[in-house]
Order: structure tokens, then C-alpha cells, then sequence
């Protein structure tokens, strides 16, 4: 189901897929690493400025990839790349496994399962280290999708670094499993909320590929 808003812009000099919301990041320092490298050969002081400079425009390249995945088969895939933080029941029942995302993991992050996107809220707080208990009161975006499952929350949070959540698509969107909805910017959190009688397949400390790694058990 092809979602012309979800789409990336694309590298094709580096055959790189990049994140959609990565320009107002990525564009100042490739712009400022290839005037340092033009004039490096000119000034000293250019070319001492082309390292730091070419090394943090190649940092940026690699944190706003978007890599294809052929997406998994099952009821719930990871919606994020990361660790599993922890596995908590909840009070009514559901239980939420929480996917910690270092500035390393690849940061878009996918639907769970298919269905219609019922809400998108933006829920505005602090920016504590995601690991931390406190992130609890982060700044969020909380998701409903109306699913064969019922009704399934995932809740993006920013972290320490991560200063900004950009979802991809409105309430009423039809998603497939595994469809990119959003980005967030650094290191972060995505917690999601699995329905009562709903069996975890994943363990604390495990590592997950968003739409490829199965969340739930059979």
C-alpha cells in the first residue's frame, strides 16, 4: 500500500535512502563539510576544518539511513531498530515492551501491524536519557491503529538527545505491516502496548529490527 508521503529522498551520487524530516539536519553539514573540503586545498585553516566537518556530515549520513527490509511474517513485528528495555504489564492487562534506540540504530520507524492509523497526538514534555524511568514524562507522540487485534497504542518518546518526533502520516491513514510512519531524531525510545491474552515472544535485552523481528508468540 504505497503512501506517496512516506516516501525518502535518495543519495543516488552515494545510492543512499535517506529518512524523511533528515534535511533540517543533514543539509547544513554536507553543505558546510563540501565548502571546507573546496577550500582545503587553498587554506590551512579550511583543511583543518574539513575533517571535523566531513566526519560529522558522515555521521549524519549514516544516522538518517532508511534501509529497505522485507518485512516479516506475523501478528506483531517490531515497530523499532534497538534493545528491548523492559516488559511490563499493565494495569489493564496489556503488556508494554519498550525498544530503546541508540544514536546507532537506524531511526524510522515502521507500523506494527496493518490496520488504520485512528490517532497521531503529539504530547509535549521533557528530554531525560530514554533509558532512564523518568523518560516516562518525556516529550511523546502516542499512536492508535485500529487493528484485527483491536486497538493497539505504540508511543514514540524523545530522548536526551532526540529533540523532535516526526511522524509521517494523519489519522485515517490505512498502514501495511511493517510501512514506515515516522522518525525520530537521535537516541530514543518506542514503546508498544501488546492486548490482554497476547503472549511476548522477545526478552529483555534482546535486540530488534524494526518490521522483521516478531514481537508477539503464536
Amino acid at each position: 500500500m504505497p503512501h506517496s508521503q512516506t516516501s525518502a529522498p535518495r543519495d543516488s551520487r552515494l545510492g543512499v535512502r535517506l529518512a524523511r524530516g533528515a534535511s533540517p539536519w543533514l543539509l547544513p553539514t554536507v553543505a558546510t563539510a563540501a565548502l571546507s573540503l573546496t577550500r582545503a586545498r587553498k587554506s590551512g585553516r579550511w583543511a583543518a576544518a574539513a575533517v571535523p566537518a566531513t566526519a560529522l556530515a558522515a555521521g549524519m549520513l549514516w544516522f538518517f539511513r532508511d534501509p529497505e527490509r522485507e518485512i516479516a511474517q506475523g501478528r506483531v513485528i517490531s515497530p523499532a531498530d534497538g534493545v528491548v528495555q523492559s516488559i511490563m504489564p499493565w494495569k489493564d492487562g496489556r503488556t508494554r515492551v519498550a525498544i530503546f534506540m541508540s544514536p546507532l540504530n537506524v531511526h524510522v520507524n515502521r507500523a506494527p501491524l496493518a490496520g488504520t492509523v485512528t490517532s497521531v497526538e503529539h504530547i509535549p514534555g521533557g528530554f531525560v536519557p530514554a533509558f532512564n524511568k523518568e523518560s516516562e514524562n518525556n516529550e511523546r507522540v502516542v499512536w492508535h491503529f485500529d487493528t484485527e487485534l483491536g486497538d493497539i497504542e505504540m508511543v514514540q518518546i524523545a530522548g536526551a538527545v532526540a529533540r523532535r518526533i516526526v511522524p509521517y502520516l494523519p489519522a485515517g491513514t490505512k498502514v501495511e505491516q511493517g510501512e514506515r510512519i515516522g522518525l525520530i531524531r537521535f537516541g530514543s525510545r518506542v514503546d508498544i502496548y501488546l492486548p490482554e491474552g497476547v503472549e511476548v515472544a522477545v526478552e529483555v535485552g534482546q535486540a530488534t529490527t524494526a518490521g522483521v523481528t516478531r514481537i508477539d508468540r503464536d
